[in-house]
């Protein structure tokens, strides 16, 4: 019940007084772990759409997913991955992309990575891009420093006039 540390201490006390502080003491933690901004915080595992999964419309998270079926439709992630077998028909946007399978439409992400099983057909929008040996890409490539802004496009060049305008 009482360890040496403790009865060495200057000002400890024993008896009663003693049992009150180390309650005092095993409240402490309990109270700090409701506070903890780290347990409420903790990552959810990703999404997964299994190989046997076919879903036609669009898909929305702030999380991140993992595709291994196929999808017709947009998806827009925090971190998508698209497995080996898998087929998406539709624009993919996330933060972060790797691409394993196949893709047909548009690839927005600060980061897209391309392994050597990828497939995509279509153009990608990106801040950094990885693209392994063997991986098939058929499209444009265009570095944006917000490819997540699907306006970017279309907005860059409406600052021109107006700054030609000011001057």
């Amino acid at each position: 019940m009482f360890s040496k540390s403790k009865i060495n201490e200057p000002g400890s006390k024993s008896g009663p007084e003693a049992v009150k502080t180390e309650k005092k003491d095993e409240k402490a933690p309990s109270m700090s772990e409701p506070s903890t901004p780290s347990t409420p915080k903790a990552k959810p595992p990703a999404s997964v759409l299994s190989a046997d999964l076919q879903i036609t419309g669009n898909i929305k998270t702030t999380g991140d997913v993992n595709i291994e079926g196929n999808v017709e439709g947009d998806i827009r992630a925090h971190l998508l991955t698209v497995g080996e077998g898998a087929t998406v028909k539709g624009e993919c946007m996330a933060d972060d992309v790797v691409v394993n399978g196949r893709v047909v439409g548009k690839v927005r992400g600060l980061k897209v990575r391309l392994t050597s099983t990828a497939r995509v057909e279509g153009d990608i929008i990106h801040k950094t891009i990885a693209i392994e040996s063997g991986a098939h890409f058929e499209g444009s490539v265009q570095r944006q420093e917000d490819p997540l802004n699907a306006k970017a496009g279309s907005a860059a060049p409406a600052p021109k006039p107006a700054a030609a305008t000011g001057t």
